[in-house]
């Protein structure tokens, strides 16, 4: 018998998370490493976010339980905000407000997938989604993408994938960790064919504020209203409002399901802490002006990043539209001689360039896609230059 059950031990660390941890340990011990790892904003979190938060933590009704779905008021406003930008007409029962937007993916999964359900997941892929799908019992059906198709999936690969047992999709645009956006003829076309064929669509759209240029988002839920009775959508105020650590999500979607997910979530882990939740409602309540400034940013450190590496030979990149990553190829050095080494993997290759360059990024293993690494431009500008500049150097012989 073992001392881990089988279904824990399955679980891979979170390889974002894993490279973030290395990152500060060597800086720990002195070394000035880079971090390219992490997706999550270097800005503070809104003045007038914290300052409702600092109001709550004083409120003796906030220090007690409550509601395991989350506070009447956040659900409301999470309805009325998703009808605003996502074109879902949603009441506060069809709101579950989770422990962050990582929370909302497993509750979803947990709450439609049986065992042997098959989920079409397109690759690169976050990290937590094949983990999740197994965690449910289920079982993740990868679908190839690559820079050549911008990393968007068709719907005729979806229908050459789907068999008896196809239970959902999960669906992000814009895409952690390509940096994609699709366009919305695209999305609809999707939501259509998940409509037709009874498959369920789980669709993030943490990122719908971060798209740059030209490119819009679009929600397929709001697309494609013939979809919405199999269709979740997860979302949170991590990447948006630059509340990473507050731990504040929430799923959108049928009221059967909304409420089996609560009935879980009263059982595990009840709910989300009161001053997060009455920090969350500033932030999907407040000014967007904050949300601007920060998007403006990436947007300069998008365009840079997206230059640099255009600039290194042997690194092919295509230019992101939306979130805060690039996903540049590294096939082409693969094998080659770098400094005395010859990686064969991305894998390897990133190891080589945190220990010897001090850089730290995610490699395309990690999402489904070797050859490929993520990295993300949330950093500060002077820091991503320096960084990208160690990269090239290292790189060029």
């Amino acid at each position: 018998m073992h001392r881990i059950s089988d279904r824990i031990g399955s679980i891979a660390e979170s390889a974002t998370m894993a490279v973030t941890a290395k990152a500060k340990v060597l800086k720990a011990q002195g070394v000035d490493v880079i971090g390219f790892g992490a997706g999550e904003p270097d800005f503070p979190t809104p003045e007038h976010i914290v300052e409702a938060a600092v109001i709550a933590c004083r409120d003796p009704k906030m220090h007690k339980y409550g509601p395991a779905a989350g506070m009447p008021e956040l659900r409301e406003a999470v309805a009325a905000k998703t009808l605003r930008y996502s074109g879902y007409e949603a009441s506060p029962g069809n709101v579950l407000i989770t422990n962050g937007g990582k929370h909302a993916v497993f509750a979803a999964l947990a709450t439609i997938v049986d065992p042997g359900d098959e989920v079409l997941l397109p690759a690169p892929y976050w990290v937590t989604y094949p983990e999740a799908i197994g965690l449910a019992g289920g079982v993740p059906i990868i679908l190839a993408t690559d820079d050549s198709t911008g990393f968007q999936v068709t719907v005729d690969q979806l229908e050459a994938a789907r068999t008896e047992h196809t239970k959902a999709l999960i669906f992000v645009s814009p895409s952690n960790p390509t940096g994609a956006v699709y366009p919305p003829e695209e999305i609809a076309a999707i939501g259509r064919w998940a409509a037709e064929h009874d498959v369920w669509v789980i669709t993030d759209e943490i990122y719908e504020h971060l798209v740059y240029g030209e490119t819009a988002f679009s929600s397929m839920a709001g697309l494609v209203p013939e979809l919405q009775d199999r269709c979740i959508i997860v979302n949170g105020v991590a990447k948006t409002y630059a509340m990473t650590g507050w731990r504040v999500g929430w799923m959108v979607g049928p009221l059967d399901v909304i409420k089996a997910a609560a009935n879980l979530q009263s059982h595990s882990t009840s709910n989300v802490a009161n001053v997060s939740q009455a920090a969350a409602l500033a932030a999907v309540t407040g000014p967007m002006e904050p949300v601007e400034e920060m998007r403006k940013a990436f947007d300069r450190r998008r365009r840079n990043m997206y230059s640099m590496l255009s600039g290194i030979n042997g690194v092919k990149v295509i230019e992101p539209q939306g979130a805060f990553y690039a996903f540049p190829s590294f096939e082409a050095l693969l094998g080659t001689d770098i400094r005395g080494h010859r990686p064969a993997s991305t894998l390897e290759l990133a190891g080589l360039v945190l220990e010897e360059a001090h850089v730290a990024v995610v490699p395309g293993e990690a999402f489904g896609a070797a050859g490929f690494a993520r990295l993300s431009y949330a950093l500060g500008d002077a820091d991503l230059e320096e960084g990208v500049s160690r990269l090239a150097d290292f790189l060029t012989i």
